[in-house]
Parts: C-alpha cells; structure tokens; sequence
C-alpha cells in the first residue's frame, strides 16, 4: 500500500505518504492563493522523498472541507484526477475531521482520559471562512456530533460557551472565545489524514467539495 493524503482546505497546502505502517514522507506550504502552482510540487517532493513514483501509489485521500471555494477544488480536482488516470483507491475525509483527529488521535478517545463518573469533553474545531466567519464541527469522544456548518465566531461562542476551540479560526476570532482557544494545530496535516484513513478512523465522504455556501463569483447573467 502506498497513499497519497492531500490537504487544500486552508491556507496551507499538505501532502503526506503512507506506506500502511507509517507516513514515509511529507511537504507542506502555505499561501492561502497559491494552492495551484504549489501543490503538484509538494506532491513531487513527497514523492522523491520516499523514492517512489506516481504508478507505486494505490490509494489517495482528499480532504473535502469545507473550504474557500477555489483552494478546495485544487485539491479535490487533484484527487480525483490521479484516481481516474491511475486507477487508485479513493477517500474523502472532512478537512475539519482531521484536525480533530490530532486534538484527540485514535486510540486516546476522550473516555480514556475522563475521570470516573464525568462525561467525556467536548471540544470545537474551528477554520476560517473569511468574510468574519468560520467553518466549525463539535466533537466528543472521537466523533463528530454537530456540523460541519458556518457561522459567526460570536454565535459560536455564544452556543458553546464552555467548549474548548481548536484550529486557524480560533486564533483569528481569540477575542471572542476567550480563553477556551485550544492549543491543537491550527491547520490540518496530511499525515493525520493518511493515519486516519489507514486506521479506519474517521467517517469517509465522496470526493465532492464541502462549499457550505455559494463562491463569491457567479456568471453576471446569474445575478
């Protein structure tokens, strides 16, 4: 086995192999309008780092979003092109499912870390949406409970008032959650994504982008 986890959903560009024992190499870039010219390189250069090629690939894993809708497409348009024209087995997994799944990884659910008798935590996961908002998911106990959906951070903050938030949009919106921003990873990493898939981890979805709401530019006949 050998996958192929990609990541355009924020402004960093992820790309991770995994052979199915471990993740054998990695590349990674940000520049929230440069996810085209920047992600064939880094898939390049996680290539000629595990010393493999394209046809040693069997599998690719995508994360969805949601997403800026450009950026996501990059990524998803990628993937699905390398499953047709390889023949590759193909995963999509919801971008924000993958942070979460670094806050509390396989295997340590939050049950494990509870005490006696508590329920356990709950915690948001949290990216930026831009225009003032963020696109969000609850989580607990390894699962996703609500979303993903988008809204301002000051109604989320709102409904959950006492929830942990993990991720790029907590730390841009800290004024409104406070203190309860996580010290998770801002954004996510193509080698969770490889661990969770290969782990069976986490929920898969058809390779189709998770908008969560219409792009900003439409024909002028639309309007």
């Amino acid at each position: 086995m050998l996958l192929l986890a990609l990541d355009t959903a924020t402004p960093v560009v992820t790309v991770a192999l995994h052979d199915g024992r471990h993740v054998v190499a990695r590349a990674d870039a940000e520049g929230a309008t440069a996810h085209g010219e920047q992600l064939a390189p880094a898939i390049r250069a996680a290539l000629a780092d595990a010393g493999a090629e394209p046809r040693d690939l069997t599998d690719v894993a995508v994360g969805v979003g949601p997403g800026p809708f450009t950026g996501l497409r990059v990524g998803i348009v990628t993937a699905l092109t390398l499953a047709s024209t390889l023949g590759l087995r193909a995963h999509g997994v919801c971008t924000l499912d993958v942070i979460a799944g670094e806050v509390a990884p396989p295997g340590e659910t939050q049950s494990e870390r509870a005490l006696p008798g508590q329920t356990p935590p709950a915690f948001l996961v949290a990216t930026d949406a831009r225009r003032r908002e963020v696109y969000w998911a609850r989580y607990a106990d390894g699962r996703r409970l609500d979303g993903p959906d988008v809204a301002k951070p000051a109604d989320l903050a709102e409904r959950f008032p006492e929830l942990v938030v993990h991720g790029r949009g907590a730390h841009l919106h800290a004024d409104h959650f406070g203190g309860r921003v996580g010290d998770g990873p801002a954004d996510p990493a193509a080698a969770t994504l490889a661990n969770l898939v290969v782990a069976g981890a986490v929920p898969e979805l058809p390779l189709e982008p998770l908008y969560l709401r219409r792009p900003d530019a439409v024909p002028l006949d639309r309007r």
